[in-house]
């Protein structure tokens, strides 16, 4: 609109993938853009989730 600022996403999907189990409809990481936090997402007939992505080490993964 008129005179106000688009502002930046926080979060963006870096990647999404369906599985095609049953289990889940669809996964995605999704990024917080402030603080470069990774988390895993989890998408099912309105059931949803999330929780932050680790890594081998169990270290939150981040993006610099």
């Amino acid at each position: 609109m008129f005179g106000k600022e688009k502002k930046e996403k926080r979060f963006v999907v870096k990647e999404e993938q369906s599985l095609g189990i049953g289990v889940f409809d669809a996964l995605y990481i999704v990024v917080d853009t402030r603080t470069g936090v990774n988390y895993l997402m989890t998408a099912r007939d309105g059931v949803n989730g999330i929780t932050p992505l680790l890594d081998s080490d169990g270290k939150v993964v981040v993006d610099k």
